[in-house]
This record gives C-alpha cells, sequence and structure tokens, in this order.
C-alpha cells in the first residue's frame, strides 16, 4: 500500500503518489478497493535509478 511504499523510498505519500502519477514508479490498482499497489521490486528498481543518477551528477560536479 502507499503508506509502506512511501516509508520504504524515504517520502511522503504525497511525493509518491506524484512520481506514480508521472509515470516514474509503476503502480497497479486494486479492482476491488481502488487501492494503489506498489511492488517491492518496483521501489527497489527506481531507488537504484535515482542513486546511479546522482552518482553521475556528483562525477560532473
Amino acid at each position: 500500500m502507499t503508506a509502506e511504499a512511501a516509508e520504504i523510498l524515504g517520502v511522503s505519500q504525497t511525493t509518491l503518489r506524484k512520481y506514480a502519477e508521472s509515470g516514474k514508479i509503476p503502480v497497479r490498482i486494486n479492482p476491488a478497493n481502488g487501492y494503489r499497489l506498489f511492488l517491492r521490486s518496483d521501489l527497489k528498481q527506481f531507488l537504484r535509478a535515482v542513486q546511479q543518477s546522482a552518482k553521475k551528477r556528483s562525477k560532473t560536479t
């Protein structure tokens, strides 16, 4: 769910929702209740991408 996923990423639930809406993180919607669902593997992949991007930026500055 959103709260747990936001905690894993270290961001607010609002930020996580914005990431999902912009396509930065894949989101699935539970058809029974409309809740957003995030796969742990997608969250880990997102964190790796952010870390790699930060490493590249630090090398250029």
